[in-house]
């Protein structure tokens, strides 16, 4: 919701029904956690970063709307029956939020117990013994240090700007040896990660995978429908791996890379606040043209770059992995 508002400046969507949204889905996860004395206090739920976004947007949204729209803010409240001191409580379970951290690795573990657990015995699998929940009970699978999905990575992807390259590195390279990507939401993902920390074979090697979720009848049930969630990945693996694209908060960046094959040429659209980009990355540079629209800004790594109806090209030097 806040990607989709950033990339649009749809606030109306916001006052209409987004803000209700981040208020009931706030109180979910301050009604499923709570302060554990054995932590020091901190807020504790299952699915912590994510959680402590939701409620630190929620809270963010709701204030901003309390602030500047006194009419729509009081209709929110008339709607949700939402109570000033419970903005307070969610930006306090936000601060609190317990995310867990092994010293000794460096790493966010998957839950509090996956680093005691058994790897799982990836040598003597079957390779048609995939996905691991159709061939072996789920006591079994979760006693061990396996997971389906690459949750901990999908995180680092989504909440990017919270992470450092060194963190997404460690963090990648321990936990991808212990997915099987048996979900076809994994792959774009690792793509997606791989890619950012310089890793192009893993990069290349996941993306076609996820190209050929369907293609491929990977999973053998594309009769059933296809996977329109992994394809969306699909781009989006090549749009935020290979391209390097970053939308962060309201902004618009690249950290593009030259593609695996010298003479290897991508291009894709991006409609940004009403403002069409194209981007095309050569092995040596990466053009930006605004195509549609006044005036957009955008950075290519660190360089500030404002694209004008007057001015509307840049050219910069693709860096190496």
């Amino acid at each position: 919701m806040r990607r989709y508002v950033h990339a649009t400046g749809d606030d109306a969507f916001l006052l209409e029904c987004g803000a209700e949204m981040l208020v009931e889905t706030a109180r979910l996860w301050v009604d499923l956690g709570f302060y554990s004395e054995r932590k020091g206090g901190q807020f504790c739920i299952n699915t912590n970063l994510m959680a402590r976004e939701n409620l630190r947007y929620a809270a963010q949204v709701v204030g901003a709307i309390r602030a500047e729209k006194p009419h729509e803010y009081d209709a929110l409240v008339h709607k949700t029956g939402l109570e000033a001191a419970e903005i307070e409580s969610w930006t306090r379970a936000a601060d609190h939020m317990y995310v867990p951290y092994d010293e000794a690795l460096q790493i966010i573990p998957q839950d509090d117990s996956f680093l005691e657990r058994e790897p799982w015995d990836f040598t003597n699998t079957p390779q048609d013994h995939y996905p691991l929940l159709l061939f072996y009970h789920p006591l079994e699978i979760y006693r061990k240090q396996v997971i389906k999905q690459a949750d901990v990575v999908l995180a680092m992807f989504l909440l990017g700007d919270t992470f450092s390259l060194e963190e997404k590195k460690r963090n990648f390279e321990y936990y991808d040896r212990f997915t099987t990507g048996d979900s076809s939401l994994s792959s774009c993902v690792e793509a997606i990660i791989a890619g950012q920390v310089g890793d192009l074979d893993k990069a290349v090697n996941y993306g076609i995978a996820a190209l050929l979720m369907d293609l491929a009848d990977v999973g053998g049930n594309v009769r059933d429908g296809c996977h329109i969630a992994s394809m969306g990945g699909t781009w989006m693996m090549l749009a935020y791996g290979l391209g390097g694209m970053r939308d962060h908060d309201g902004s618009l960046s690249f950290w593009p890379r030259r593609a695996p094959k010298d003479d290897a040429i991508m291009r894709f659209p991006v409609t940004y606040r009403e403002q069409r980009l194209a981007v095309e990355i050569t092995p040596e540079t990466v053009r930006y043209t605004l195509q549609a629209g006044d005036r957009l800004t955008i950075r290519h790594e660190t360089e500030e770059i404002v694209l004008t109806r007057e001015a509307p090209l840049a050219v910069r030097p693709v860096s190496r992995w």
